[in-house]
C-alpha cells in the first residue's frame, strides 16, 4: 500500500468516525455494510469482470456475472413482492463489493465480534439468515441469495433497496 493511499484511507477513516459522532453509535450498531471508508479498502472488481466459480445461481437465459445475477435477483424479486430496480442493486453492489460476490469486511466492529459481512451487498449470518428468500440458495456468497436476501432486509427497513445510498 502506498503512502498516497494510506493518508486517502487515514482520512477517510477521520470522515468515518466524524459521521458516527454526528449519527450515532446505535446507527453504526446496525450497520449492514461497511462505510464508504471500509469500502474504500476491500478490492475492487469491475462488474463486467466478476464471474463466481461456485454459485448454484446460474439458470437458463441468465449469464453467471453481475448482470445476470442481479436479473435473478429481480425476478425473485418480483415474484416475492420485493421492491427494488437493477440500478439500485447495481449502485450498491459496486459500493459495497465492488462487485466481487466473494468480498468478507474482516475488520469492522461486526468481524471483530465473529460476524463478518459478505458477499455482494455486504450481509452478515444473521440477517442474511432472518431475511434469506425461499427459492435462492442457503448460503450467503451466492450472489442471488445474497442480493435478494439484502433486498428484502432493505425493504422491511427503508421501503427498498433504492433508499439505501450508503452503508446501512
Amino acid at each position: 500500500m502506498t503512502m498516497a493511499t494510506r493518508t486517502r484511507i487515514a482520512r477517510l477513516r477521520t470522515l468515518a468516525v466524524t459521521g458516527l459522532a454526528t449519527t450515532g453509535a446505535a446507527a453504526a450498531a446496525l450497520t449492514l455494510m461497511p462505510s464508504n471508508a471500509q469500502a474504500a479498502e476491500m478490492p475492487q472488481v469491475h462488474a463486467s469482470v466478476v464471474k463466481a466459480s461456485n454459485t448454484s445461481a446460474t439458470k437458463a437465459g441468465s449469464g453467471n456475472n453481475l448482470d445476470g445475477w442481479i436479473k435473478q435477483s429481480l425476478a425473485i424479486m418480483k415474484a416475492k413482492g420485493i421492491p427494488g430496480s437493477y440500478d439500485g442493486l447495481k449502485r450498491n453492489i459496486m459500493r459495497e463489493s465492488g462487485g466481487n460476490p466473494n468480498a468478507q469486511n474482516n475488520w469492522d466492529i461486526n468481524a471483530k465480534n465473529g460476524v463478518p459481512s459478505k458477499g455482494l451487498l455486504q450481509v452478515i449470518s444473521p440477517t442474511f439468515n432472518a431475511y434469506h428468500v425461499a427459492g435462492t440458495a442457503h448460503n450467503i456468497t451466492d450472489p442471488v441469495a445474497n442480493i435478494t436476501a439484502a433486498a428484502n432486509y432493505a425493504a422491511h427497513r427503508y421501503g427498498s433497496i433504492d433508499k439505501v445510498n450508503s452503508a446501512y
